[in-house]
């Protein structure tokens, strides 16, 4: 198994209801980095946010109403990993997960990994950059960059044509990554038809909203959708930077977005802790066929997989009361995340979320992790989950490596 670390950076109040202020989160994040780094982690995935959650409840139709605070603070990934590999020397830097409809779409995005990688090579850094991209988690972060429906088709179809916009955009993203010159004509048209949609409900809606904004006669078998993206040939640039520096990971379920990442490059794949065994198994089958010939051989450890981590080490407990420590930490985090993302407190979603972490002292959070990973799997170890005691924090991360990992790496023996 391989150990990254997952850093949140989320400014929201913990359990307690402390929420230190922006500058104080920012210090810890780099204390918690740098601890990272001297541990042996092996990825820093540092989790991307953009414009404020705590303003966005003010708008017609907020998208997490009852978020106190910030759901995170890093809103430029690439400035704040450029600081990150300045502060380091080992370990690799991650987005967990950058938004490309947002913060300048997929040709800015495209250039400015160019320019990281490219600054990494000329200080002859040999670490990686690891670009997780996904369409955002939260719709209200992209709107304001155009990704709304721009008529009545559109939206009809918005549920699934946000998806397509997406894979119109990791195209662009990946044709420009790897060297092309292209203009949106080059792109592959998005075209609607009933495979796309879960109900023959929904797509009978588009087929006569179609029909009624074309005048047709009939409905219509397939909806064309106009490009997002319109653009004259273009380039971006540097163009000869190292792109063996880079590594790309998909933050989408989607099958079909998937193998179709997989045409133009080597594309692995996000995993989050709470997806069900047989979506995992059925995933690497699919990534197996279908990875990029020039990515090598499809191995488990391409798709990361995130875990809550409650630990609890510390000195002045003994075994059966760091165990009971942890339980309690766990519950208390658990209940402020789903008040804060649903506004209630469900105890079936919080005991489902227990579930999905890992809870206890070392001895048990190494059992934990044996029975519910495989030897070849990487894990993105999230210690900072509504915990702002950075210095806990940190003592977790240690004991994690210092006592946790030993005890997998034996019980793999």
């Amino acid at each position: 198994m391989e150990f990254d670390v997952f850093l949140s950076i989320s400014q929201t109040p913990d359990a307690s209801g402390h929420m230190p202020d922006e500058q104080t989160m920012m210090r810890n994040y780099f204390d918690q980095v740098e601890a990272a780094d001297k541990q042996g982690y092996g990825v820093a995935w540092i989790a991307q946010a953009h414009l404020s959650t705590e303003v966005q409840k003010t708008n017609l139709k907020p998208v997490v109403p009852h978020f106190p605070g910030e759901i995170g603070l890093c809103t430029d990934f690439f400035q704040l990993a450029g600081a990150t590999f300045s502060r380091t020397k080992r370990i690799d830097v991650g987005s967990a997960v950058l938004s490309i409809l947002a913060n300048g779409g997929p040709i800015t995005t495209a250039e400015r990994i160019g320019n990281l990688c490219q600054i990494l090579g000329l200080q002859n850094d040999t670490r990686r950059v690891h670009i997780g991209f996904s369409a955002g988690r939260f719709e209200f972060m992209a709107r304001p960059y155009g990704i709304v429906p721009r008529n009545s088709i559109e939206d009809a179809a918005w549920p699934v044509l946000r998806n397509r916009i997406f894979r119109e955009a990791t195209e662009i993203l990946l044709r420009l990554l790897r060297g092309d010159s292209i203009s949106s004509e080059d792109l592959q048209p998005t075209v609607l038809r009933r495979e796309d949609f879960r109900s023959d409900e929904h797509w009978e809606l588009v087929q006569s909203t179609a029909k009624e904004e074309y005048g047709l006669p009939s409905l219509p078998e397939e909806v064309q959708i106009a490009r997002r993206y319109a653009f004259e040939n273009l380039k971006t640039i540097p163009q000869n930077w190292p792109r063996e520096r880079l590594n790309l990971i998909l933050g989408s379920h989607d099958s079909e977005t998937q193998i179709f990442a997989n045409q133009f490059m080597p594309v692995q794949v996000f995993n989050l802790s709470i997806t069900p065994p047989e979506v995992i198994d059925a995933t690497h089958q699919r990534m197996a066929e279908n990875y990029h010939t020039d990515g090598g051989k499809w191995e488990r450890r391409m798709m990361p997989r995130t875990l809550m981590v409650f630990l609890n080490e510390e000195e002045n407990l003994d075994p059966v009361q760091r165990s009971a420590a942890a339980k309690k930490e766990a519950d208390e985090a658990l209940r402020s995340y789903w008040s804060a993302l649903d506004g209630t407190i469900d105890p079936e979603k919080v005991e489902r979320a227990t579930d999905n972490a890992v809870i206890g002292n070392a001895e048990e959070v190494a059992s934990q992790i044996l029975e519910r990973f495989n030897r070849d799997d990487r894990i993105m170890c999230w210690f900072d989950f509504f915990n702002h005691d950075s210095d806990r924090v940190i003592r977790n991360m240690a004991a994690f490596m210092e006592k946790v990992k030993p005890r997998i790496e034996e019980g793999l023996e």
